[in-house]
């Protein structure tokens, strides 16, 4: 299996734009979503390198602006706040209008991959009671036995 490194930017008319290092070729493709961009990317792969497609396992890399339009349920000001970061400047790096500094940008995935572990730790259960939504007082308790 040969692991390549999927760099994923997002340009403004809103398509995400791929690039891959293969022995000092730089592939580049366009596509609307990750998942196109990777199957184009395979495709292009086996094409010029007679790479087989199963044979490839990417490891994708974000700039902001791809990674908050691709995983859309995170939060930016929650993940600014946990990083430090003004939830204002960190929505202009989202909207591509100023760029983190490398060491911002180690940051900010930190707190990504931190919050991923928090959720691999979650545990839900089913609860088939509810207790009351609100416990009666003790005059509504001795209304409703049956002995008065």
């Amino acid at each position: 299996m040969k692991k390549l490194l999927l760099v994923i930017e997002k340009s403004k008319d809103g398509k995400l734009w791929g690039r891959v290092e293969l022995d000092d070729d730089l592939i580049v493709d366009a596509a609307v979503s990750s998942d196109e961009l990777e199957k184009k990317m395979k495709k292009l792969l086996q094409r010029f390198h007679q790479v087989e497609p199963s044979e490839i396992k990417f490891e994708l890399a974000y700039d902001l602006t791809a990674l908050f339009s691709q995983k859309d349920f995170l939060n930016v000001s929650a993940i600014a706040l946990k990083a430090g970061i003004s939830p204002g400047l960190m929505r202009q790096y989202v909207a591509g209008f100023k760029y983190p500094s490398p060491e911002r940008a180690k940051v900010i995935e930190h707190v990504i991959n931190s919050l991923v572990r928090e959720l691999m730790e979650i545990k839900v259960v089913v609860v088939k009671t509810r207790p009351p939504s609100k416990p009666k007082s003790v005059k509504q308790r001795l209304r409703t036995r049956p002995d008065h």
